[in-house]
């Protein structure tokens, strides 16, 4: 494949730090860049995916769905010839602790207040 088909990415993490850039294949699928980022991580952040489903993709304003290829993805604006895109990543924190607060079948955990204030 020719060099200049490849696209260039870094993908911004929520504190400012990068990962990449790296050239990649415009059929790369998102999911797969998402395997990568999760696999690339840097030590030592305070909140870090497990899966590829706490990530999310943004590129342009728009959220990259896991079955689109990087070229169908693409936003025009962002296409600079040389330039490296840049995708931001966002990480859904856990949410371990906040389901088991609210469990489907506890009522004594849920506000019955109703008041009205005249």
């Amino acid at each position: 494949m020719a060099e200049e088909e490849l696209i260039e990415l870094k993908f911004r993490l929520f504190d400012g730090s990068d990962i990449g850039p790296d050239k990649y294949d415009p059929s790369t699928t998102v999911a797969a860049l998402k395997e990568e980022i999760v696999s690339r991580w840097p030590q030592g952040k305070s909140i870090a995916p497990r899966t590829i489903n706490d990530v999310k993709l943004i590129n342009g304003g728009r959220i990259l769905e896991n079955n689109q290829s990087l070229a169908a993805s693409r936003v025009p604006v962002a296409d600079v010839p040389g330039g490296v895109v840049t995708m931001h990543v966002v990480v859904r924190p856990p949410n371990s602790d906040r389901n088991q607060e609210k469990q489907p079948g506890d009522k004594s955990k849920q506000n019955g207040c109703g008041c009205s204030i005249l």
